[in-house]
């Protein structure tokens, strides 16, 4: 195999990488970029009390 084909192989194949991972990614990104100022699910009262003790717990 000529390497001028070898190369343009791996171009196409980077290039597939990117729009596969740009697809899955950019819905995400969309979300993030629309959500309020304290997030998607601001952490109050039991929800905070909630995620603090979930975290703890994974801690020790």
């Amino acid at each position: 195999m000529s390497r001028r084909r070898r190369t343009a192989g791996a171009v196409v194949t980077a290039l597939r990488l990117t729009v596969a991972a740009l697809a899955l990614v950019g819905p995400l990104a969309a979300v993030t970029v629309q959500t309020s100022e304290h997030g998607l699910f601001p952490k109050q009262g039991a929800g905070l009390v909630l995620f603090v003790s979930l975290q703890r717990q994974s801690m020790s």
